[in-house]
């Protein structure tokens, strides 16, 4: 049994309206799926993808619009990675940043690669990551309708990092229970911490890495809008989801069971620094109860919960996703 890669990236914002623009208009992305939060159906979920939703090219929202600040830590995953196609595709990023006032670094160097650090309207910590040397687990494809151009654009997700005070327990179930392997270290950007750990699994590559971070001068982080709820890793299936079910169970870590997500079938679980882990298979994916050519334009509602549609719709707030083009 081996993981494929990183499945999809959840965060919390507190601004649903604003969060769609900046995701769609500035970063390109598509809104491949708008529906509620299945666990508490009063919050928007949006997912942002390529141009179908393709596993591993999803990053996604919940609405909580009472979020705090966000006083950043460990225990969490402190940012997230967004693959675009080669190096000279930064320098396009750098320049649209500019354009449209968005807090980043400017173009640096990361275990190897081209990056780009930066960060949304509510400190959501970002980085574009270049595939120019990629070999590992291919990207997706940019939605011919973006506003960003097909060769520039957001291809999928990168390495996630994760930040904790003690890297022993973290290690030891990202290479023991799950299937990930030590490929390569970077020096940390703060001085006199150690060097950030790499971890790969599957085919490999910047889609299916996980980057470990030692902090142990920091508080435990603090969420709000703009830090991350989850990172979900790909399975086959629903068969292979099973098998890891029952290894989690042997290796006595607690665990969600298999979850019924209609778009994706899932399993939770906390490793030992408290971040909190999804297993999730790659289909059936969001086409399921949409056309490709409509994903994202009305409120998606799973069919076990679509007779509360009434109920659903009466409290949230509307939120415009009406595209211009």
């Amino acid at each position: 049994m081996e993981l494929k890669g990183i499945h999809h990236v959840s965060a919390i914002t507190a601004n649903t309206q604003e969060n769609y623009r900046f995701y769609t208009e500035v970063l390109g992305m598509r809104l491949v799926k708008k529906t509620v939060n299945q666990d508490d159906t009063s919050m928007y979920h949006l997912f942002y993808a390529d141009e179908i939703g393709n596993p591993g090219t999803d990053l996604t929202f919940f609405e909580i619009p009472r979020a705090g600040t966000t006083y950043p830590g460990h225990g969490s995953i402190s940012a997230t990675a967004l693959r675009v196609p080669d190096d000279a595709a930064l320098t396009y990023w750098q320049e649209r940043f500019n354009e449209y006032n968005v807090e980043h670094d400017g173009i640096s160097e990361q275990a190897g690669r081209k990056v780009i650090h930066f960060r949304d309207f509510e400190k959501q910590r970002l980085t574009l990551i270049s595939d120019e040397t990629n070999s590992g687990v291919p990207g997706g494809n940019v939605w011919e309708l973006s506003p960003v151009p097909t060769d520039k654009g957001i291809i999928g997700l990168g390495p996630s990092k994760l930040t904790v005070p003690d890297a022993e327990p973290t290690i030891r179930v990202l290479t023991e229970v799950l299937s990930f392997q030590q490929v390569a270290s970077y020096p940390s950007p703060v001085s006199g911490q150690p060097d950030i750990l790499v971890f790969s699994t599957g085919e490999g590559g910047t889609g299916a890495e996980v980057h470990l971070e030692v902090r142990e001068d920091l508080s435990r982080e603090r969420p709000g809008r703009g830090s991350v709820h989850h990172v979900a890793f790909r399975v086959e299936d629903e068969a292979e989801l099973a098998k890891w079910r029952d290894r989690l169970q042997e290796a006595r870590l607690p665990n969600s069971g298999v979850v019924e997500r209609f778009y994706f079938k899932s399993l939770y679980f906390r490793e030992p620094n408290g971040i909190l882990f999804e297993l999730a298979t790659d289909g059936p994916g969001f086409a399921t109860d949409e056309s490709p050519e409509h994903l994202g334009e009305s409120l998606a509602l799973p069919p076990y919960i679509e007779d509360q549609r009434e109920e659903i719709e009466a409290k949230l707030q509307p939120v415009d996703t009406e595209r211009s083009q």
